[in-house]
């Protein structure tokens, strides 16, 4: 089942529980912080933006997250070629709420800094301009101290993947999220004497905006890419294992600006070594692809309660994606990453 939601309407009833559960093609659903069913330390909060450049081949992930009694906050560099990635990551002791998520992915600021990093996302009339810095944040070249700037430009025709789930076990714990593909990218990085330069007309980037209020433990998979296919802005999102899917999916291809649905897609992957191929199929025939790793960002935290071991793997796609009128998309060597996630928090 899909049941696609067309218009805007609440999110949550008055026992803080999903209305309607779906996917849309915008993010329809009006949140209100208020209306949780739980105390500030069970809601979640989080933007994270990924810009990555084929041409370039580099990239880099912002992360924020306000998870009531602990805030994360990340940079990530990465450098393809080389399958080098460094990162700086940081804590925030008890922001309970205070961090400043907006209630929408259209409009509003977020920001934090201390002495590992500096972030701020800023949504306005169709842009997304980041700034960031981290002092101690390295390259593979050996230069140390990263600063920069890009504008995301989001066209007001383009769509997105927005879904609102509820999970089985406890259905006042939610899931509502939009995924972003395919937003042109200009600006630079600095790290050092070393500049990396984002341009629109060939690089692009995502987003990943989540509200919501989870259930303690969770594994979730899932991957993402944008980029050029003979000359059409091409992009996916996909992802499974996290909440109760029985009303949609998440899973969607991009074309030019337009989202084409897609029903079940399972990722094959060896957790013994993540770095080998992985491979992805789809239950109705329309999306199967081979991954070759290049980098696993990996990463482990263990702060008793907050338990986190996480596999974000960037690498080569290649194989085809079929629309919703049955044309067949071919891919080959194409940038983009894939994720096995573990939280308990």
């Amino acid at each position: 089942m899909q049941n696609e939601i067309t218009g805007p309407q609440e999110l949550l009833d008055g026992h803080g529980r999903v209305i309607t559960e779906g996917w849309a093609r915008r993010p329809y659903w009006r949140y209100d912080r208020r209306k949780i069913a739980a105390g500030w330390h069970r809601i979640k909060e989080w933007d994270y933006y990924s810009v990555l450049s084929h041409g370039g081949r580099y990239g880099i992930t912002l992360t924020a997250s306000d998870l009531g009694y602990a805030g994360l906050f990340a940079i990530c560099w990465l450098d393809f070629d080389s399958g080098f990635y460094d990162q700086v990551d940081t804590l925030s002791v008890l922001p309970r709420g205070r961090t400043g998520f907006p209630a929408t992915s259209a409009d509003g600021v977020v920001e934090f800094g201390d002495r590992s990093l500096r972030l701020r996302f800023e949504a306005r009339d169709g842009r997304r301009v980041l700034r960031f810095a981290a002092p101690m944040l390295r390259d593979g070249r050996g230069a140390t101290g990263l600063t920069g700037e890009i504008e995301l430009t989001q066209p007001p025709h383009q769509e997105s993947m927005a879904i609102a789930t509820s999970w089985a076990e406890k259905r006042t714990a939610f899931y509502y999220n939009e995924k972003i593909n395919c937003m042109p990218a200009a600006g630079s990085v600095a790290i050092g004497d070393n500049r990396y330069p984002f341009h629109a007309d060939r690089d692009f980037g995502a987003l990943d905006w989540g509200r919501g209020r989870w259930t303690y433990t969770n594994r979730w998979y899932w991957s993402s890419a944008s980029g050029y296919v003979d000359g059409r802005r091409f992009g996916w999102n996909l992802g499974y294992g996290f909440s109760d899917r029985s009303p949609a999916t998440e899973n969607v291809v991009f074309v030019d600006g337009r989202a084409h649905k897609l029903d079940q897609v399972v990722f094959e992957i060896d957790t013994d070594d993540y770095t080998r191929p992985w491979t992805f199929a789809s239950n109705d025939g329309r999306f199967e692809m081979e991954f070759s790793p290049i980098v696993d960002r990996a990463s482990h935290v263990d702060f008793l309660v907050i338990k986190s071991t996480q596999h974000q793997v960037f690498g080569h796609f290649r194989g085809f994606a079929m629309l919703d009128d049955g044309t067949r998309i071919e891919v080959r060597d194409f940038l983009g990453f894939a994720e096995d996630v573990f939280n308990r928090w």
